[in-house]
């Protein structure tokens, strides 16, 4: 019989005697369990909490300018709306494991400057690179290492899922677009080969009798992916105990968003095959948005519902750790206060090399034009089709066209005295595809000596070929990795250097490509690395 049984049955029972009923009155007393009444905070607590909110407090202020650009990261881009969610998933998290946290005793924990240690590196490492994702990161982990450290291992412990669910925080993702382009397109091109509908693909361009597709950088699915991903991983902890089943529900997670994507891709081209584009533009605004997001989501759930094996009663840390932390926490000797000392430290630290400020402008030549390329003639830039390259904050850009036997070639080159925050030669939309401009990619091209080769399309289904250099001092690579590492080394050292965007690029005229005329003007000029040294000497 349960403690309500056993209660009822005593309160139907005839009035006793007033001995009898303090006796009965003890007895209900002791069917009350011991959790209905909350724990008051412990002086313990009440100390921690307080220098935990004044590190805190510092970290935000100190680190102003990248919270409250993540703030706006999340505000402004519909790929990371949901992060505004998470700040209160993390509170409802740390508020269920509230009784189990009071029994603990916070304290103060030398290791956890480590994490603050890793952070404050990467933020120097972040500011240095000009990659605000590391500055991000470096923020949310000095929150977490602060944490360790004000709190102890035993806390730490307890809270071990909402300091890892943290990580969701910073806004990353965006670097799957182009392979979930690709993905999307692939999927979409099987599912039309079993529809029976004729099509043709190109990179992320698809021909169907009906019209051409594009699986632009919206329909690549990312929002959806990390919004899942995330979703998963919260219903991993709160539905599952089973390891197996964590990992299972977070694959679906994975899985099924880019499948159904690729479905929704499907879907635009085979309705428009049907009932015309107009029809396919409206159907996929009105459904495809959050009603298609719910429909993936109660799938997820779906699937993972019959396997869950987490009751909503059971507490989200097991008793028996909860019992052999607090044993343990009150057995751990007291840590010496210099772990105060060494978290201002470390938070002192990354600004003080920020305080150093950036070098000296390197210098740029005086000349006001490209080069002269032997068995060339340089003349000016005008083509059948706008395209204009983007290089936000350069110092110098010039542009022209060089002609020889009825090849035309057209070479761009934007200088920089030195780089800084949205002055990055490899920044988001800097090169030969401006994102407000109307020209898309396509593929890549074949490769190329020192730098990267693309395809891109734009108006009317005018095809460029683009040859892509990137120089930091005298490194000329095409690999944005190359090139941050490089800026990174020029920037911790204090030392001034040039960089430049040079782009070699020419339009295909009919069916033929315009490589070969990229490769013989590279040729003549004596290879992206002579050229670039003859644009900076000013010759």
């Amino acid at each position: 019989m349960g403690c309500a049984a056993r209660s009822a049955a005593r309160l139907a029972r005839p009035a006793t005697r007033p001995g009898t009923e303090r006796s009965l009155m003890a007895s209900l007393a002791a069917d009350i369990p011991e959790t209905a009444e909350p724990k008051p905070l412990s002086s313990a607590w009440r100390s921690a909490l307080i220098r935990l909110g004044i590190a805190w407090m510092a970290i935000l202020a100190a680190f102003a300018r990248d919270a409250l650009d993540m703030v706006a990261i999340w505000w402004d881009s519909s790929t990371f709306n949901h992060i505004l969610l998470i700040p209160f998933i993390l509170g409802w998290l740390v508020m269920q494991r509230t009784q189990e946290l009071k029994r603990i005793t916070p304290s103060l924990w030398w290791p956890g400057l480590l994490v603050m240690a890793v952070a404050s590196g990467g933020w120097v490492l972040g500011e240095a690179a000009g990659v605000a994702l590391a500055r991000h990161l470096a923020l949310v982990m000095l929150l977490q290492g602060s944490t360790l450290a004000l709190l102890g291992p035993h806390v730490g412990r307890a809270l071990l899922f909402p300091l890892g669910y943290a990580f969701f925080l910073v806004p990353v993702g965006e670097e799957l677009v182009p392979p979930l382009q690709t993905i999307t397109a692939d999927i979409s091109m099987l599912l039309l080969g079993w529809s029976g509908i004729p099509a043709h693909i190109e990179g992320v361009f698809i021909s169907t009798p009906t019209a051409l597709f594009r699986v632009a950088e919206a329909c690549s699915g990312v929002k959806f992916l990390i919004a899942m991903v995330a979703y998963g991983v919260l219903v991993a902890n709160v539905c599952f105990n089973s390891w197996p089943r964590r990992i299972g529900i977070v694959a679906l997670s994975i899985v099924i968003p880019i499948l159904a994507n690729g479905v929704r891709a499907f879907g635009t081209i085979y309705i428009a095959d049907l009932y015309g584009l107009d029809f396919a533009a409206g159907f996929d605004h009105v459904f495809y948005g959050w009603i298609f997001f719910a429909i993936v989501l109660i799938l997820v759930m779906a699937i993972g519902w019959r396997f869950f094996d987490r009751q909503v009663t059971d507490p989200f840390l097991d008793p028996a750790t909860a019992d052999r932390l607090a044993q343990a926490s009150r057995k751990l000797p007291p840590q010496d206060r210099l772990v105060i000392a060494g978290a201002a430290l470390l938070l002192a630290a990354p600004l003080g090399w920020a305080l150093m400020g950036l070098p000296d402008p390197a210098p740029l030549p005086a000349r006001n034009s490209l080069p002269e390329i032997a068995g060339w003639q340089r003349v000016g830039y005008a083509p059948d089709t706008a395209w204009m390259p983007r290089a936000q904050g350069s110092d110098r850009r010039w542009i022209a066209s060089y002609v020889r036997e009825g090849q035309r070639v057209d070479v761009y080159a934007a200088l920089f005295d030195g780089q800084s925050e949205g002055r990055e030669i490899t920044g988001y939309g800097q090169g030969a595809l401006d994102p407000d401009g109307r020209w898309s990619w396509v593929e890549q091209g074949p490769a190329v000596a020192d730098g990267k080769a693309d395809i891109i399309t734009g108006p009317g289904r005018v095809v460029r070929d683009v040859a892509t250099f990137y120089r930091v001092g005298g490194v000329v690579t095409g690999s944005n990795l190359g090139i941050r590492l490089e800026s990174l080394k020029a920037r911790l050292l204090r030392q001034s250097q040039p960089a430049m965007i040079l782009i070699v690029s020419a339009q295909r005229n009919g069916d033929g490509a315009a490589r070969p005329a990229i490769d013989a003007l590279l040729r003549d000029a004596g290879g992206a690395q002579k050229l670039t040294d003859t644009i900076l000497a000013g010759r």
